[in-house]
């Protein structure tokens, strides 16, 4: 069964929203095709929504009343997100401007709530993080992918959240399992690349060409590091190689100092570099 959402009937909405959320009746009577098309133009200003591009992404917006307009955004409210968040992601997917909310967007809703089993108000942080979930079919997508997830382990404490629920709109075969097959191709074991996965979610998400590869690279034929250590420390990859990771390592092979990967990466720049100081005088 769909969820469907009733705004309050205590929430002024026309007070909070502004007089385009809605249209009277005698608004639509007899207006000429350019004035309602104005004030279709002027409804997605409102919203800070490119419209040029709106309109160049979604051609059905010429046609599509101004009712449709508003009753996608009141659906995005009664999700709770604000003004600002649902011009935003209006802005980004313009398709969604001319979607039946019913048909289109509450299935996303209702599988959120009761297949992935987020709180509610661990939806709208979901949505806003990422906005490609409200146009991402179901059945095809997020079903299939959140499956995958599940048995993969994220499941009880390792659940999906707002921040890891944007991993439900990733290929399986082209994104996830590329992922885990770059881990296992250098030599970690799948137990192993799936644990430091669950840890570190992030990983699903990093590109292997830009990210990835280069740092196993630079950690192995560089740091001369053990694959034991990314094993423990998968965070080792949510660090920029040429802002922290190459000079912090560089400091180190200059004063004849070893941390290990947590320490070096996780301290603050002042923090390490007192441990250089305490340990061979004033770095330069």
């Amino acid at each position: 069964m769909i969820l469907q959402l009733q705004i309050p009937a205590s929430l002024n909405l026309r007070r909070t929203l502004g007089k385009a959320f809605y249209v009277s009746a005698s608004d639509t009577v007899a207006e000429d095709a350019g004035i309602r098309f104005r004030k279709k133009v002027m409804y997605l200003e409102s919203l800070n929504i490119d419209t040029s591009k709106a309109l160049h992404l979604n051609p059905n917006l010429r046609s599509a009343p101004l009712s449709t307009l508003q009753s996608v955004t009141r659906c995005l409210y009664s999700m709770g997100l604000d003004l600002s968040s649902i011009g935003r992601i209006l802005d980004m997917h313009p398709k969604l401007l001319t979607v039946d909310p019913y048909s289109d967007i509450y299935p996303v809703l209702d599988f959120l709530l009761n297949t992935v089993e987020l709180p509610f108000p661990e939806v709208s942080k979901s949505i806003q993080r990422c906005p490609r979930l409200l146009v991402t079919d179901v059945d095809a997508q997020l079903r299939p992918t959140f499956e995958f997830l599940s048995d993969l382990g994220f499941v009880g404490s390792n659940r999906l959240n707002s921040q890891t629920s944007l991993l439900l709109v990733s290929s399986i075969e082209s994104t996830l399992m590329r992922k885990i097959d770059f881990f296992v191709g250098i030599g970690i074991d799948y137990d192993d690349v799936r644990n430091m996965v669950l840890r570190s979610p992030g990983l699903l998400t990093f590109s292997i060409e830009n990210n990835l590869r280069p740092k196993v690279e630079y950690f192995l034929n560089e740091m001369k590091g053990d694959l034991g250590e990314i094993k423990s420390f998968p965070q080792y990859f949510s660090f920029s190689l040429e802002r922290k990771i190459r000079p912090r390592h560089r400091l180190l092979m200059d004063y004849g100092f070893s941390l290990s990967l947590s320490e070096m990466l996780k301290a603050s720049y002042g923090d390490f570099i007192r441990r250089l100081a305490g340990k061979h005088g004033n770095p330069s």
